[in-house]
């Protein structure tokens, strides 16, 4: 049994070479006549098929794919249904849409395409670097050595061009045909709806009731008392969030989570929420790398983060030889193949070195595709077993902006950005949400394309898989798409200790132009608010009702706290833990600017005002406003009497690592 099942996971190239190193040629062309392209046949029965795909379902219809299949193919058509699935498995959504594998071919568009431009280019680096004559230029430059990696771009570039020529059998042929295959994906025959709702889904509300079972138990040793006596209502609803910072967020992030762990707390928690660092921080734990501990997440980023992520030997290595490029290139082809007019960028490359360098085991054969998923990650939620994950991004909206996608990122960058701001987008295993737009899609329905209200089915009936984990980390973390003025933020605090004061006077008061240039676009996923006009709230801004792709980056440009997630209505949150590693903890007070948005929203309790002191405050003007914080917030007791603040003088004027 394991032996049969060894052989069927082996790629089919692979499969030929055993046979053909065993048995000789012959057994390699018996072996391909019989294993070659097997359409997806309705009428099949089990003695037709070397290896039949079983399309899972619970509860579902399919008797009009079957009727649609057999119009288009000229006969009567019947499906066989696999046994009904374990109470544990997801049950997938209704289907209406019907699907085929009569058509397993790969059509590229005449016009061009984001493919093309892919390819296009590595072809002409494959040409730049292969004309490139490396021994002169070591005979010409005295003194200079030509790394040994660079003279091995040439294979390495031809070989990246072999595997996305799409001929048969190269791996961006494999990739496309496994995408098409609802066994190894099957969200791409599940019909996708938008959701229109302020509240919650339905499956994080599940998840809050089974949640609270195991919060309840853990406060109970956390606080040392018997769970007899710790009623449910007084269960606190906890949410704890990491900052954004990059590579430092990441690692800061995971050594106070573990604290956390270690000390019991972090079985109290509800949410944990991310902006960059913290969103990497979390798609580690939920992964067979983390195995759900930040203490082997530490001990896998000793290991993995002593190479730059954009180290090219290291780099080159992962995504040219197998297993690696597989695991890594394999969002990406679906995307360019999927969606002809999807945008290729910086964003797309960083996220590619980002999950080679972070999601890559150090034994590479123990790679799992299904890591790659955020919709998977509900395995460790959907009980209530580990806290629910929300990862953020931000659309930058310009008021009276062109529609287009293009026109947007173009008009965006040498702009007057007045009355703009930030829009919230949010993933979790369960939902892609917008709560601006009270709007939102399935996770794994992100990339597919939509309109009015209905996921798109490509040509062949079926969907596009779930956008991969890789190319979302480079949303995630793409703080290079932030405004100048933003920029220089993350390197003031360098400038100012440098002794270049007079420069940091000078690009201080020129804030007012950095913030209108975008130097890198962000990119880009499909919009699933077309068509959605009449049905969305009035105060939508005009261009998301035109725009094509929905441009989406760092979140850290709004507010580098995912604190916003948390205070959204329906997850009721009584306690924030945030730990904070942004670039100047000091000078950026991210839990004030979350002021405006509690007062847009109403949100009671929340304590105005509140965060860091400014530097420049004297220990008196401290204390009144703590004191006018503790007034503005609804659930805290009326001001004391003069001279009698529960506040005490800080002792220094600067803050230390931990200010309370």
């Amino acid at each position: 049994m394991h032996r049969a099942i060894r052989w069927h996971h082996i790629g089919a190239r692979r499969r030929q070479y055993a046979l053909g190193a065993t048995l000789g040629a012959s057994a390699v062309v018996v072996y391909h006549a019989w294993s070659g392209p097997r359409l997806l046949l309705a009428d099949s029965t089990t003695e037709d098929w070397g290896s039949p795909p079983a399309i899972v379902a619970r509860n579902q219809t399919f008797s009009g794919h079957a009727q649609r299949l057999g119009d288009a193919a000229g006969r009567v058509n019947v499906l066989q249904i696999a046994p009904p699935r374990t109470s544990t498995d997801t049950s997938p959504p209704s289907q209406t849409e019907g699907h085929s594998g009569l058509d397993v071919k790969v059509n590229l568009p005449d016009s061009p395409s984001a493919w093309s431009n892919v390819t296009d280019s590595v072809a002409a680096a494959g040409a730049t670097i292969t004309g490139f004559d490396f021994a002169s230029v070591r005979e010409k430059i005295t003194g200079a050595i030509v790394p040994s990696w660079v003279r091995m771009l040439p294979g390495y570039i031809h070989k990246l061009q072999d595997e996305l020529s799409m001929a048969p059998w190269s791996l961006s042929w494999e990739i496309w045909e496994e995408a098409h295959n609802p066994e190894i994906n099957p969200e791409i025959t599940w019909e996708a709806n938008v959701r229109i709702s302020s509240e919650l889904c339905a499956e994080e509300k599940t998840f809050l009731r089974n949640r609270r079972r195991h919060t309840a138990k853990a406060l109970a040793r956390y606080l040392g008392v018997p769970e007899s006596e710790l009623h449910p209502e007084d269960v606190p609803v906890i949410g704890m969030c990491g900052s954004g910072g990059g590579l430092r967020a990441l690692v800061a992030g995971a050594a106070s989570f573990l604290s956390a762990a270690e000390d019991g707390l972090f079985d109290c928690v509800t949410y944990s929420a991310g902006v960059s660092g913290s969103c990497w921080l979390q798609t580690l734990y939920y992964s067979s790398i983390g195995q759900q501990s930040h203490a082997t997440i530490l001990d896998h980023l000793k290991n993995r983060i002593g190479v730059h992520i954009a180290s090219p030997p290291a780099l080159l290595a992962l995504v040219g030889q197998a297993p690696t490029n597989k695991y890594l290139l394999s969002g990406l082809v679906e995307k360019l193949l999927g969606v002809p007019d999807a945008d290729f960028g910086l964003v797309d490359i960083y996220g590619l070195a980002l999950a080679a360098r972070l999601l890559g085991p150090n034994n590479e054969l123990r790679i799992s595709s299904y890591d790659l998923k955020i919709s998977n990650q509900r395995l460790y939620t959907d009980a209530g077993q580990q806290p629910l994950p929300i990862y953020t991004s931000v659309r930058h909206e310009i008021p009276d902006s062109a529609g287009k996608v293009e026109s947007m990122a173009r008009d965006a960058r040498f702009t007057t950005k007045h009355f703009d701001w930030f829009q919230w987008f949010e993933w979790t295993p369960y939902e892609f949400f917008c709560e601006e737009l009270d709007a939102g899609i399935p996770t794994w329905a992100v990339g597919r394309q939509w309109d009015a209200g209905h996921g798109k089915w490509r040509e062949n009936g079926f969907a596009l898989p779930e956008l991969r984990i890789p190319l979302m980390m480079g949303i995630w973390g793409s703080a290079f798409c932030a405004t100048l003025s933003h920029y220089y933020k993350e390197i003031r605090p360098i400038i100012k200790a440098s002794g270049l004061g007079s420069l940091d006077a000078l690009l201080s008061g020129k804030n007012e132009e950095l913030v209108k240039v975008h130097p890198v676009d962000p990119a880009v996923i499909p919009n699933f608010a077309l068509g959605l006009r009449d049905q969305l709230p009035a105060a939508c801004p005009e261009s998301i009702h035109h725009a094509t792709h929905l441009q989406l980056m760092d979140a850290g440009m709004a507010n580098n706290l995912p604190i916003y997630p948390l205070l959204r209505p329906g997850r009721d949150v009584d306690v924030i833990i945030a730990f904070d590693a942004s670039a100047d903890v000091k000078g950026d007070n991210w839990i004030k600017v979350t002021d405006g948005y509690a007062r847009q929203r109403n949100i009671k309790g929340w304590p105005m005002g509140a965060g860091w002191p400014p530097s420049t405050n004297t220990d008196e003007a401290t204390i009144q406003e703590l004191d006018e914080a503790s007034q503005a917030s609804a659930e805290t007791p009326p001001k004391p009497a003069a001279g009698t603040s529960k506040y005490l003088k800080p002792p220094h004027k600067e803050l230390g690592y931990c200010t309370v």
